[in-house]
């Protein structure tokens, strides 16, 4: 009996040593609220706090309205935890403001990765998405066979003469109350995420790529001025409303108000739910390739971290493929791999919203990798609704670039 005391004793001091030796990593996530989306996340946690000794994540979450704010208070207090996670385009800001460290990982598990999962900074990688999103033209098979309409294909999307064709005929039928839903009851990032691209076919883009250091005619030369001019006309001619009570968003395609609707593989269940015969159709092609936007919720490692090889071993943990297909059956996200999407219900080869990861494979662009993104964002976001309400074209957008430039002059480039 005694002999039977002393080795239980000495278990139980071995497992508290050994839970003692287990370092705490602390985690923030943006997904408070999401029943679906924190039980993965807990799962994943969970799983890895039981795969090994060394380390313990223990996660805080936070509504997303208020996450990028909780995050730079954080910064300023001094008290950011170990693991992020940070979405796509806010991540240079982040990187060059000094909240985050670079992400080292074995690179190899992400080389196939959507390009639009990994956060890229000054050549480094500093965050790792675990799906991506995609945006497509929504619409209904025997809606394009009513109007006599072309369906477009990845290799031979509409061009901007097709696009409008298609929405002349809707407006002519008589049938839909706008023959476009480009969703401007959303605001915020849905701009540059959802309408950068179509200025990015045009020619043009929210800032010059080549050196970062202006707007200056990429906003507002001749290409952008040209995008200008179509989508203030699609508000002036009829095709779409210019202010959209956020209802409608939701279900006004459902409801039959509109013949197509520019929308996420996020809506896509539901539609098709409602509609088995939608389709989810390519962007058209303004002249300069047909783009659409990349990049979401990602991981990364703050740079106060203590321990970012324990950080770096969560992350890497949370990229297997059953997690990445678990996500994506949980919240219609597209899984970053061809391995995680054939293993998900709806992404697998012949499933209904496969058609979205070619869309991101192809056409996805990531919105502008700068730490003036965040300012650059919001002054697009301005321009462009201000043009949708009636305002002129080639002034808004000169005004746009200068309240940029003056952003980036102020910030000292941005370190670019």
């Amino acid at each position: 009996m005694k002999m039977f005391t002393v080795a239980a004793s000495a278990a139980i001091l071995a497992w508290a040593s050994a839970a003692e030796a287990q370092q705490t990593l602390t985690m923030w996530y943006h997904g408070a609220g999401n029943e679906v989306e924190s039980k993965i996340i807990n799962q994943i946690i969970a799983d890895f706090n039981g795969s090994q000794s060394d380390w313990k994540v223990e996660l805080q979450s936070f509504p997303q309205a208020a996450y990028n704010d909780s995050v730079v208070a954080g910064a300023l207090a001094g008290n950011l935890p170990d693991i992020l996670d940070v979405d796509g385009p806010v991540m240079p800001n982040w990187a060059w403001a000094g909240y985050m460290q670079p992400l080292k990982i074995d690179e190899s598990k992400i080389a196939d990765f959507l390009p639009g999962t990994k956060g890229i900074w000054n050549g480094q990688l500093y965050s790792i998405g675990l799906w991506d999103a995609a945006v497509a033209l929504v619409t209904r098979q025997s809606y394009l066979d009513e109007l006599g309409l072309r369906t477009p294909t990845l290799e031979q999307p509409w061009t901007k003469d097709e696009f409008m064709a298609a929405l002349d005929a809707a407006k002519a039928s008589g049938k839909f109350e706008y023959a476009f839903d480009p969703g401007m009851a959303w605001t915020g990032e849905w701009y540059p995420y959802a309408f950068s691209p179509f200025l990015q076919s045009f020619g043009g883009d929210i800032v010059d790529r080549s050196t970062y250091k202006t707007a200056e005619g990429a906003l507002n030369g001749e290409a952008a001025l040209a995008f200008g001019e179509w989508w203030q006309s699609l508000f002036k001619n009829g095709y779409a409303p210019a202010t959209q009570d956020p209802a409608d968003r939701d279900g006004g395609f459902a409801a039959g108000k509109y013949a197509f609707s520019w929308n996420g593989n996020w809506a896509a269940l539901n539609t098709l739910k409602a509609f088995p015969d939608t389709v989810f159709l390519p962007a058209p092609d303004f002249g300069n390739g047909p783009k659409i936007g990349a990049a979401s919720w990602q991981f990364g490692i703050s740079a106060s971290s203590k321990h970012p090889e324990g950080a770096a071993a969560f992350i890497e943990f949370a990229l297997q493929d059953k997690y990445l297909a678990a996500f994506s059956d949980g919240i219609g996200l597209i899984p970053p791999t061809k391995t995680a999407a054939a293993m998900t219900e709806h992404y697998k080869p012949g499933g209904a919203m496969e058609v979205f990861f070619g869309l991101s494979a192809a056409q996805a662009l990531v919105r502008p990798v700068t730490p003036g993104y965040v300012v650059q964002a919001k002054v697009f976001e301005k321009a462009l609704a201000d043009i949708a309400s009636g305002a002129d074209v080639a002034a808004t957008l000169d005004a746009a670039v200068d309240e940029i430039n003056a952003d980036i002059e102020k910030n000292g480039g941005y370190g670019h």
